[in-house]
Protein backbone atom coordinates (compact mmCIF):
# COMPACT_ATOMS: atom_id res chain seq x y z
CA UNK A 1 0.00 0.00 0.00
CA UNK A 2 1.43 3.38 -1.03
CA UNK A 3 1.92 6.41 1.20
CA UNK A 4 -0.89 8.36 -0.46
CA UNK A 5 -3.34 5.48 -0.08
CA UNK A 6 -2.38 5.06 3.57
CA UNK A 7 -2.89 8.78 4.21
CA UNK A 8 -6.27 8.64 2.48
CA UNK A 9 -7.43 5.72 4.63
CA UNK A 10 -6.23 7.43 7.80
CA UNK A 11 -8.01 10.63 6.83
CA UNK A 12 -11.19 8.69 6.07
CA UNK A 13 -11.03 6.93 9.45
CA UNK A 14 -10.55 10.26 11.21
CA UNK A 15 -13.56 11.78 9.44
CA UNK A 16 -15.68 8.76 10.31
CA UNK A 17 -14.77 9.16 13.99
CA UNK A 18 -15.63 12.86 13.90
CA UNK A 19 -18.96 12.11 12.23
CA UNK A 20 -19.78 9.40 14.78
CA UNK A 21 -19.13 11.79 17.65
CA UNK A 22 -21.09 14.63 16.07
CA UNK A 23 -24.13 12.51 15.26
CA UNK A 24 -24.34 11.47 18.92
CA UNK A 25 -23.93 15.04 20.13
CA UNK A 26 -26.45 16.40 17.63
CA UNK A 27 -28.98 13.55 17.95
CA UNK A 28 -28.75 13.03 14.19
CA UNK A 29 -29.16 10.18 11.70
CA UNK A 30 -27.44 9.99 8.34
CA UNK A 31 -29.55 8.79 5.43
CA UNK A 32 -27.78 7.94 2.17
CA UNK A 33 -29.12 7.08 -1.25
CA UNK A 34 -27.90 3.98 -3.07
CA UNK A 35 -25.98 6.13 -5.55
CA UNK A 36 -23.80 7.86 -2.96
CA UNK A 37 -20.02 7.41 -2.74
CA UNK A 38 -19.01 4.15 -0.99
CA UNK A 39 -17.47 5.94 2.01
CA UNK A 40 -20.68 7.93 2.50
CA UNK A 41 -22.80 4.78 2.33
CA UNK A 42 -20.50 3.14 4.88
CA UNK A 43 -20.93 5.93 7.44
CA UNK A 44 -24.71 6.22 7.03
CA UNK A 45 -27.25 4.91 9.53
CA UNK A 46 -29.53 3.87 6.68
CA UNK A 47 -29.02 3.40 2.93
CA UNK A 48 -31.89 3.00 0.46
CA UNK A 49 -33.84 4.25 -2.51
CA UNK A 50 -36.07 7.34 -2.47
CA UNK A 51 -39.10 5.53 -1.05
CA UNK A 52 -37.10 3.80 1.67
CA UNK A 53 -35.41 7.07 2.67
CA UNK A 54 -38.78 8.83 2.87
CA UNK A 55 -40.24 6.11 5.05
CA UNK A 56 -37.22 6.11 7.33
CA UNK A 57 -37.38 9.90 7.72
CA UNK A 58 -40.94 9.59 8.99
CA UNK A 59 -40.30 6.85 11.53
CA UNK A 60 -36.87 7.76 12.91
CA UNK A 61 -36.76 9.43 16.34
CA UNK A 62 -33.67 11.61 15.91
CA UNK A 63 -34.03 15.38 16.02
CA UNK A 64 -31.87 15.88 12.93
CA UNK A 65 -31.55 14.20 9.56
CA UNK A 66 -28.50 14.59 7.34
CA UNK A 67 -29.75 13.64 3.89
CA UNK A 68 -26.90 12.34 1.76
CA UNK A 69 -28.55 12.50 -1.62
CA UNK A 70 -29.91 15.32 -3.74
CA UNK A 71 -32.09 18.33 -3.03
CA UNK A 72 -35.52 16.87 -3.79
CA UNK A 73 -34.83 14.04 -1.32
CA UNK A 74 -34.00 16.50 1.43
CA UNK A 75 -37.15 18.49 0.61
CA UNK A 76 -39.19 15.27 0.78
CA UNK A 77 -37.80 14.50 4.24
CA UNK A 78 -38.54 18.05 5.40
CA UNK A 79 -42.14 17.80 4.17
CA UNK A 80 -42.79 14.40 5.75
CA UNK A 81 -40.94 15.11 9.01
CA UNK A 82 -41.57 18.79 9.85
CA UNK A 83 -40.56 18.26 13.48
CA UNK A 84 -37.00 17.38 12.43
CA UNK A 85 -34.17 19.55 11.19
CA UNK A 86 -33.16 18.33 7.72
CA UNK A 87 -29.66 19.13 6.50
CA UNK A 88 -28.29 18.75 2.96
CA UNK A 89 -24.47 18.66 2.96
CA UNK A 90 -24.18 20.38 -0.44
CA UNK A 91 -26.80 22.78 -1.80
CA UNK A 92 -25.51 22.19 -5.34
CA UNK A 93 -26.60 18.54 -5.22
CA UNK A 94 -29.47 18.96 -7.66
CA UNK A 95 -31.23 16.71 -10.19
CA UNK A 96 -31.54 17.11 -13.95
CA UNK A 97 -34.81 15.18 -13.92
CA UNK A 98 -36.35 17.37 -11.22
CA UNK A 99 -35.28 20.42 -13.24
CA UNK A 100 -37.12 19.17 -16.34
CA UNK A 101 -40.49 20.53 -15.15
CA UNK A 102 -41.45 23.64 -13.19
CA UNK A 103 -44.56 24.37 -11.17
CA UNK A 104 -45.65 26.85 -13.86
CA UNK A 105 -45.33 24.22 -16.59
CA UNK A 106 -47.33 21.75 -14.55
CA UNK A 107 -50.04 24.32 -13.88
CA UNK A 108 -50.36 24.96 -17.61
CA UNK A 109 -50.49 21.22 -18.37
CA UNK A 110 -53.18 20.72 -15.73
CA UNK A 111 -55.24 23.51 -17.32
CA UNK A 112 -55.27 21.49 -20.55
CA UNK A 113 -56.57 18.42 -18.65
CA UNK A 114 -58.72 19.85 -15.83
CA UNK A 115 -60.15 16.48 -14.72
CA UNK A 116 -56.88 14.54 -14.79
CA UNK A 117 -55.12 13.04 -11.78
CA UNK A 118 -51.52 14.24 -11.45
CA UNK A 119 -48.91 11.63 -10.53
CA UNK A 120 -45.49 13.15 -9.92
CA UNK A 121 -42.34 11.11 -9.61
CA UNK A 122 -40.57 11.90 -6.35
CA UNK A 123 -37.75 13.38 -8.47
CA UNK A 124 -39.50 16.76 -8.54
CA UNK A 125 -39.38 20.00 -6.60
CA UNK A 126 -41.60 20.64 -3.59
CA UNK A 127 -43.50 23.23 -5.65
CA UNK A 128 -44.35 20.60 -8.28
CA UNK A 129 -45.40 18.11 -5.61
CA UNK A 130 -47.70 20.77 -4.17
CA UNK A 131 -49.66 20.75 -7.46
CA UNK A 132 -49.87 16.95 -7.57
CA UNK A 133 -52.44 14.41 -6.41
CA UNK A 134 -50.01 11.54 -5.89
CA UNK A 135 -46.26 11.14 -5.73
CA UNK A 136 -44.50 7.89 -6.55
CA UNK A 137 -41.08 6.32 -6.82
CA UNK A 138 -39.81 3.78 -9.32
CA UNK A 139 -40.61 1.04 -6.81
CA UNK A 140 -44.32 1.87 -6.46
CA UNK A 141 -45.22 3.83 -9.62
CA UNK A 142 -47.22 0.92 -11.06
CA UNK A 143 -49.07 0.41 -7.76
CA UNK A 144 -49.89 4.13 -7.52
CA UNK A 145 -51.33 4.24 -11.04
CA UNK A 146 -53.30 1.04 -10.47
CA UNK A 147 -54.85 2.65 -7.35
CA UNK A 148 -56.45 5.40 -9.47
CA UNK A 149 -59.89 5.09 -11.10
CA UNK A 150 -59.20 3.60 -14.56
CA UNK A 151 -61.65 6.07 -16.11
CA UNK A 152 -59.64 9.08 -14.96
CA UNK A 153 -56.96 10.62 -17.15
CA UNK A 154 -53.51 10.64 -15.57
CA UNK A 155 -50.75 13.18 -16.08
CA UNK A 156 -47.50 11.36 -15.28
CA UNK A 157 -44.36 13.42 -14.81
CA UNK A 158 -41.58 14.14 -15.36
CA UNK A 159 -39.72 11.00 -16.50
CA UNK A 160 -40.64 9.81 -19.99
CA UNK A 161 -38.99 6.40 -19.66
CA UNK A 162 -40.57 5.53 -16.32
CA UNK A 163 -43.92 6.81 -17.55
CA UNK A 164 -43.68 4.72 -20.71
CA UNK A 165 -42.86 1.66 -18.64
CA UNK A 166 -45.80 2.28 -16.29
CA UNK A 167 -48.18 2.75 -19.23
CA UNK A 168 -46.92 -0.50 -20.77
CA UNK A 169 -47.34 -2.52 -17.54
CA UNK A 170 -50.71 -1.05 -16.53
CA UNK A 171 -52.20 -0.83 -20.03
CA UNK A 172 -53.49 2.67 -19.25
CA UNK A 173 -54.13 4.37 -22.60
CA UNK A 174 -55.34 7.50 -20.80
CA UNK A 175 -51.97 8.11 -19.16
CA UNK A 176 -50.14 11.13 -20.58
CA UNK A 177 -46.40 11.50 -20.05
CA UNK A 178 -44.15 14.54 -19.64
CA UNK A 179 -41.06 14.50 -21.86
CA UNK A 180 -38.44 14.73 -19.12
CA UNK A 181 -35.49 12.49 -18.39
CA UNK A 182 -32.61 11.81 -16.03
CA UNK A 183 -29.57 12.57 -18.14
CA UNK A 184 -27.60 9.74 -16.50
CA UNK A 185 -30.19 7.00 -16.95
CA UNK A 186 -31.18 8.22 -20.41
CA UNK A 187 -27.55 7.92 -21.52
CA UNK A 188 -27.48 4.16 -20.84
CA UNK A 189 -28.09 3.20 -24.45
CA UNK A 190 -29.42 -0.12 -25.76
CA UNK A 191 -26.29 -0.65 -27.87
CA UNK A 192 -24.00 -0.41 -24.84
CA UNK A 193 -26.25 -2.73 -22.85
CA UNK A 194 -26.33 -5.29 -25.64
CA UNK A 195 -22.54 -5.30 -25.94
CA UNK A 196 -22.31 -6.14 -22.25
CA UNK A 197 -24.85 -8.91 -22.71
CA UNK A 198 -22.88 -10.42 -25.59
CA UNK A 199 -19.72 -10.42 -23.47
CA UNK A 200 -21.50 -12.03 -20.49
CA UNK A 201 -24.12 -14.45 -21.89
CA UNK A 202 -24.90 -16.05 -18.50
CA UNK A 203 -25.59 -12.79 -16.64
CA UNK A 204 -29.05 -11.69 -15.58
CA UNK A 205 -30.04 -8.19 -16.67
CA UNK A 206 -31.34 -5.76 -14.03
CA UNK A 207 -32.72 -2.49 -15.45
CA UNK A 208 -33.92 0.63 -13.69
CA UNK A 209 -37.11 1.90 -15.40
CA UNK A 210 -35.65 5.40 -15.90
CA UNK A 211 -33.10 3.98 -18.34
CA UNK A 212 -33.10 4.75 -22.03
CA UNK A 213 -32.52 1.04 -22.68
CA UNK A 214 -35.63 -0.21 -20.83
CA UNK A 215 -37.87 -0.68 -23.88
CA UNK A 216 -35.18 -2.56 -25.78
CA UNK A 217 -34.46 -4.74 -22.76
CA UNK A 218 -38.12 -5.78 -22.58
CA UNK A 219 -38.74 -6.06 -26.30
CA UNK A 220 -35.59 -7.92 -27.33
CA UNK A 221 -34.36 -10.07 -24.45
CA UNK A 222 -31.95 -12.77 -25.65
CA UNK A 223 -33.39 -16.26 -25.63
CA UNK A 224 -33.14 -17.82 -22.20
CA UNK A 225 -31.91 -14.66 -20.46
CA UNK A 226 -33.74 -13.32 -17.42
CA UNK A 227 -34.58 -9.61 -17.54
CA UNK A 228 -35.91 -7.66 -14.58
CA UNK A 229 -37.04 -4.03 -14.48
CA UNK A 230 -36.59 -2.98 -10.86
CA UNK A 231 -36.07 -0.08 -8.51
CA UNK A 232 -32.69 0.00 -6.81
CA UNK A 233 -33.93 -1.52 -3.55
CA UNK A 234 -35.80 -4.19 -5.50
CA UNK A 235 -32.52 -4.98 -7.29
CA UNK A 236 -30.99 -5.67 -3.89
CA UNK A 237 -33.79 -8.00 -2.86
CA UNK A 238 -33.67 -9.86 -6.16
CA UNK A 239 -29.88 -10.24 -6.15
CA UNK A 240 -30.01 -11.84 -2.70
CA UNK A 241 -32.77 -14.27 -3.66
CA UNK A 242 -31.61 -15.18 -7.17
CA UNK A 243 -29.55 -18.26 -7.90
CA UNK A 244 -27.68 -16.32 -10.60
CA UNK A 245 -24.04 -15.56 -9.93
CA UNK A 246 -23.57 -12.70 -12.39
CA UNK A 247 -25.65 -9.60 -13.13
CA UNK A 248 -25.51 -6.73 -15.60
CA UNK A 249 -26.93 -3.65 -13.87
CA UNK A 250 -28.42 -0.77 -15.84
CA UNK A 251 -28.54 2.17 -13.44
CA UNK A 252 -26.18 4.70 -11.87
CA UNK A 253 -22.92 2.92 -11.06
CA UNK A 254 -23.00 3.80 -7.35
CA UNK A 255 -25.54 1.02 -6.99
CA UNK A 256 -22.91 -1.62 -7.71
CA UNK A 257 -21.09 -0.90 -4.45
CA UNK A 258 -24.03 -1.85 -2.25
CA UNK A 259 -24.94 -4.83 -4.45
CA UNK A 260 -21.39 -6.16 -4.21
CA UNK A 261 -21.11 -5.41 -0.49
CA UNK A 262 -24.27 -7.33 0.35
CA UNK A 263 -23.58 -10.14 -2.12
CA UNK A 264 -19.79 -10.63 -2.07
CA UNK A 265 -20.00 -14.05 -3.70
CA UNK A 266 -21.72 -12.64 -6.82
CA UNK A 267 -20.49 -10.43 -9.66
CA UNK A 268 -22.16 -7.17 -10.71
CA UNK A 269 -21.24 -5.43 -13.96
CA UNK A 270 -22.38 -1.98 -15.10
CA UNK A 271 -24.42 -1.81 -18.29
CA UNK A 272 -22.53 1.43 -18.84
CA UNK A 273 -19.57 2.30 -16.62
CA UNK A 274 -19.97 5.99 -17.57
CA UNK A 275 -23.40 6.21 -15.90
CA UNK A 276 -22.23 8.48 -13.08
CA UNK A 277 -24.43 11.18 -11.54
CA UNK A 278 -22.25 14.20 -10.71
CA UNK A 279 -24.88 15.54 -8.32
CA UNK A 280 -24.91 12.37 -6.22
CA UNK A 281 -21.13 12.41 -6.02
CA UNK A 282 -21.01 15.93 -4.57
CA UNK A 283 -21.59 14.64 -1.03
CA UNK A 284 -18.28 13.80 0.70
CA UNK A 285 -17.32 12.82 4.23
CA UNK A 286 -15.94 16.32 4.79
CA UNK A 287 -19.27 17.86 3.79
CA UNK A 288 -21.19 15.44 6.00
CA UNK A 289 -18.93 16.35 8.94
CA UNK A 290 -19.39 20.07 8.28
CA UNK A 291 -23.16 19.72 7.93
CA UNK A 292 -23.30 18.17 11.39
CA UNK A 293 -20.80 20.51 13.00
CA UNK A 294 -22.32 23.74 11.67
CA UNK A 295 -25.89 22.49 11.10
CA UNK A 296 -25.58 23.47 7.44
CA UNK A 297 -27.51 23.58 5.12
CA UNK A 298 -30.99 23.39 6.61
CA UNK A 299 -33.89 22.79 4.24
CA UNK A 300 -36.63 25.34 4.83
CA UNK A 301 -39.81 25.34 2.78
CA UNK A 302 -42.67 27.74 2.26
CA UNK A 303 -45.33 26.54 4.77
CA UNK A 304 -48.10 26.62 2.16
CA UNK A 305 -46.07 24.57 -0.33
CA UNK A 306 -45.17 22.09 2.38
CA UNK A 307 -48.81 21.73 3.44
CA UNK A 308 -50.00 21.11 -0.13
CA UNK A 309 -47.16 18.70 -0.91
CA UNK A 310 -47.75 16.60 2.20
CA UNK A 311 -50.81 14.64 1.03
CA UNK A 312 -49.36 13.35 -2.28
CA UNK A 313 -46.21 12.30 -0.44
CA UNK A 314 -48.20 10.57 2.30
CA UNK A 315 -50.03 8.66 -0.43
CA UNK A 316 -46.67 7.66 -1.91
CA UNK A 317 -45.39 6.36 1.42
CA UNK A 318 -48.63 4.48 2.07
CA UNK A 319 -48.73 2.64 -1.27
CA UNK A 320 -46.10 -0.08 -1.16
CA UNK A 321 -44.03 -1.01 -4.18
CA UNK A 322 -43.65 -4.60 -5.33
CA UNK A 323 -40.70 -5.98 -7.31
CA UNK A 324 -41.59 -6.23 -10.99
CA UNK A 325 -40.89 -9.42 -12.89
CA UNK A 326 -40.20 -8.38 -16.46
CA UNK A 327 -39.00 -11.71 -17.81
Amino acid sequence: MGVMETDLLERRAQLQQEIDQLRREKDAVLLAHNYQLPEVQDVADFVGDSLALARYAVRCEARRIVLCGVAFMAETAAILAPDKQVLLPDLEAGCSLADSITAQQLAEWKAEHPDAVVVSYVNTSAAVKALSDYCCTSSNAVDVVNAIDPQREILFLPDFFLGSYVRRVTGRTNLYIWMGECHVHASILPEEMERRMEDHPDAQLLVHPECGCTTRALALPPQGREVRVLSTDAMLRHAKESHAQQFIVATEVGMLYRLSKENPQKAFLPADEKAICPFMKRITLEKVRDALADERYEIKLDPQIRERALLPLQRMVAIGGRPTNAE
